[in-house]
């Protein structure tokens, strides 16, 4: 079983940044696929980016060239970098696990861990 939990969402500017960190607890994430998902209100939950257990990334392609995935497995965390964010990133964010392999690994089915999400707001 893996424990999820999200930090660093919040309220910020068209065109600022925000660091979204997910730090992991009863397995390493060293054999896990790793994700982050986003939800707005009355649309599906969707993927943004994620390291596949290969270790291959991937973007989905709303957020490319904006978004920074990075996985660090010396203190079982993964960071999402969100830089020009616009109001349509607002969002509920979530971190997610998948102990299968999917490549790619961008859609919810992949995952079987997840956490219970944080809040990002991009308003002026």
């Amino acid at each position: 079983q893996v424990h999820l939990v999200e930090s660093g969402g919040g309220l910020v500017q068209p065109g600022g940044s925000l660091r979204l960190s997910c730090s992991a607890s009863g397995e390493t994430l060293n054999y896990y696929g790793v994700g982050w998902f986003r939800q707005a209100p009355g649309r599906e939950r969707e993927g943004v980016s994620c390291v596949s257990q290969a270790g291959r990334i991937f973007y989905a392609d709303s957020v490319k060239g904006r978004f920074t995935i990075s996985k660090q497995n010396a203190n079982n965390t993964v960071s999402l970098q969100m830089n020009s964010l616009k109001p349509e990133d607002t969002a509920v964010y979530y971190c997610a696990a998948d102990s299968v392999g999917f490549e790619p690994c961008l859609g919810t089915y992949a995952m079987d861990y997840w956490g219970e999400g944080t809040l990002v707001t991009v308003s002026s």
